[in-house]
């Protein structure tokens, strides 16, 4: 599996010319790097004297950032397998109709589920921000522009898992759960944005004193 491997491995087969790791997996990977940029404050904070009233808050947050971490990297490697069946339906034969039927329905099938995995890591994502955003006030002011990396580097895998999503819902026929999907995504991208903007604004305005 690709997280116990270099990272060079894996940078240099996500910019090689084969299917995977694709945007999917990617995405799944700065969202897990976005939890580092939330435990390292808490980290630098936990156990001082002068945040000693917030170490119950601050080890809750840490334990939900590294639970999150290994959920979006087990999704990195997830989506790479996903697509591996979705690349498998594509390929079944289509010459008669029997066919044509099975190998249609084993691609609604491997997109769906496809589809499942960057739902999962942008609803992780969206999770890592409301995580971060508890950390504007309570973690060591000397890491707030770590907490801003994070909050822009969630953000961005939320986006990116969205985009994936996005390109899956649009090979499903099942309108209901397209509907259903679209909806919960775009109610999450909602709160992303504020959350995202709600962060840096703070942590702006903690830099600038």
């Amino acid at each position: 599996m690709y997280r116990y491997e270099p990272l060079d491995k894996y940078l240099k087969d996500a910019a090689a010319g084969t299917p995977t790791p694709g945007g999917g997996s990617v995405a799944a990977l700065v969202g897990a790097l976005a939890t580092t940029m939330s435990s390292m404050p808490v980290n630098f904070t936990i156990g001082r004297e002068k945040f000693k009233q917030y170490d119950a808050q601050l080890k809750r947050v840490l334990d939900e950032c590294e639970n999150s971490r290994e959920t979006l990297l087990s999704l990195m490697e997830e989506d790479i397998a996903v697509y591996g069946e979705v690349s498998k339906a594509y390929g079944l034969p289509k010459t008669t109709e029997p066919e044509k039927k099975t190998r249609s329905e084993a691609i609604q099938k491997a997109a769906t589920i496809a589809m499942e995995v960057p739902l999962k890591a942008s609803m992780c994502c969206l999770y890592v921000l409301e995580l971060t955003r508890e950390l504007v006030d309570i973690a060591n002011p000397n890491l707030i522009s770590d907490i801003g990396v994070s909050a822009f580097l969630a953000e961005a895998a939320f986006q990116c898992a969205k985009l994936n999503v996005d390109i899956n819902l649009a090979t499903i026929k099942n309108q209901s759960l397209v509907e259903k999907v679209r909806n919960e995504i775009n109610q999450a991208e909602k709160k992303v944005k504020t959350f995202s903007k709600e962060i840096q604004e703070r942590v702006r305005a903690k830099i600038k004193g």
